[in-house]
């Protein structure tokens, strides 16, 4: 079997069709419909990435990808409800990588998913430079680590790929659409606050003073870029 997945969502017939469609592809679906069965899943089980409903009986989806922080930084693609950008937020402050609105295109919903695996494996077999030093931050690209100061620090899938084309490209500025195409590995149909909002968690990790930044700095009006 391919790759692993794990569905969490309380309308069986949603689950179904998405479990259908993706071992169409040779993928391994694992099913939740609450959230506790959901952590009890995460827990017990590796797996390549997680679709999580955001209305969930017993625990909803954002106290279970909480919770699942907690331990894991596989990635999460979060199912809202169409409209509530709340939801899209939230969830990505929660550390999502991802979200798609209800009723989504199942075809679209694949591609999200193959193109964060892809981009998964695709750094993880990365050979060229696999330690970056800049200053007292050091990222170990094979082993998708972070260290500043001797200190690890946890990013999820997305705010790594997010800092290691920004440390791999110094100084050059990144529009906030380039970015989206670029780490989302695809053009991305969402809204560009998706970044936005993964640079601010970004810098709550790695900057001692996120509002005067001293590796990943804005550039107003034009995007972001890490200072040399």
């Amino acid at each position: 079997m391919g790759n692993r997945v794990l569905v969490v969502d309380d309308e069986k017939s949603i689950v179904k069709g998405i479990r259908f469609s993706l071992e169409q592809d040779d993928m391994k679906v694992d099913c939740a419909y609450d959230g506790e069965e959901a952590l009890n899943y995460a827990k017990n089980n590796t797996y390549d990435i997680i679709l999580l409903d955001v209305m969930l009986p017993v625990y909803d989806g954002f106290e279970v990808l909480r919770q699942i922080r907690d331990f894991s930084y596989v990635p999460v693609i979060m199912l809202t409800a169409k409209g509530d950008d709340m939801d899209k937020i939230l969830g990505l402050e929660y550390g999502a990588d991802d979200y798609v609105t209800k009723p989504f295109n199942i075809l679209e919903l694949k591609a999200r998913i193959k193109a964060i695996i892809r981009r998964n494996n695709k750094n993880s077999n990365k050979n060229d430079e696999d330690m970056i030093v800049k200053g007292d931050l050091c990222i170990e690209r094979e082993s998708r680590r972070v260290v500043i100061a001797g200190k690890d620090i946890n990013l999820t899938a997305k705010e790594f790929d997010v800092l290691e084309l920004l440390i791999t490209n110094p100084n050059k500025v990144f529009s906030r659409e380039k970015l989206l195409n670029i780490v989302w590995d695809y053009e991305y149909p969402g809204d560009v606050r998706t970044v936005d909002v993964h640079i601010r968690r970004l810098r709550e990790k790695i900057e001692k003073n996120p509002s005067e930044p001293k590796y990943v700095h804005t550039k107003w009006g034009v995007g972001y870029y890490f200072k040399e």
